[in-house]
């Protein structure tokens, strides 16, 4: 919070010298070292996307989202084309770089340039894809460009708030908790609360530093285990 008063005597917040409005994210390839982002497109990604998600035999991949599960291809198809169209999301493809399969699909959202605002949401992995090096390594490269390739001040993660998993994947990768809307909308006949989490632009070279000493091939055992977790490199003065 900030300490200065105006004129009247009333609080406000601290300047920011300079600022301008910031750029939206280009809908444009983003490399890593074990993914790649492609702009989403339902011709190319369609079909591999299809088969890895649907490994999911269960459906439990769907039951916090707002869509899903799909009867059939072609319903999943419909949904992937509304979503390669959308521009707030912004979807992409988590593309393998080892097979050249997508996997996986995420996306900008909220996306505010004039305020330095922006959230990452509509996380979908193929099971194969889970609990990988490429899993991670997507969320930093949305994060990196986020901060480090446009500017922006913020970065939200918003979740069903009985989504432990989701929660817990939002801390492991740095950002914090803010609070929970309560009854903040209506899904799939059911109540959701919503708990947002956020990273700031003052706390991303530290989770960057992170992301990039987790990433590192020394990391990683011959067995291609983790050596240290993300989740303790990313808690606050580490």
């Amino acid at each position: 919070m900030s300490d200065l008063r105006n004129g009247f005597g009333q609080p406000v917040g601290e300047p920011v010298p300079g600022w301008t409005g910031r750029p939206r994210p280009p809908h444009a390839v983003v490399e890593g070292r074990f993914c790649r982002l492609e702009p989403l497109d339902c011709d190319r990604h369609g079909p591999q996307l299809y088969n890895g998600i649907t490994e999911d035999k269960e459906g439990q991949t769907w039951t916090y989202l707002y869509y899903g599960p799909f009867e059939s291809e072609s319903d999943f198809r419909a949904w992937l084309c509304a979503a390669a169209a959308s521009t707030d999301p912004l979807f992409f493809a988590v593309v393998d770089k080892v097979t050249g399969v997508a996997l996986g699909v995420v996306s900008y959202l909220r996306i505010e340039p004039a305020g330095g605002a922006i959230a990452v949401g509509h996380i979908i992995f193929a099971p194969s894809l889970r609990r990988t090096p490429a899993a991670t390594e997507c969320m930093f490269l949305l994060l990196r460009q986020a901060f480090d390739g446009l500017g922006y001040r913020r970065c939200e993660w918003r979740c069903d708030a009985l989504n432990g998993k989701s929660r817990a994947a939002a801390q492991r990768f740095g950002f914090r908790l803010e609070g929970t809307f309560r009854q903040a909308t209506v899904n799939k006949g059911r109540n959701r609360d919503t708990a947002c989490f956020s990273i700031i632009d003052s706390e991303w070279p530290h989770i960057r530093d992170s992301f990039e000493r987790w990433l590192r091939p020394e990391n990683f055992g011959p067995d291609g285990l983790q050596r240290e977790r993300l989740s303790q490199m990313t808690q606050p003065g580490d």
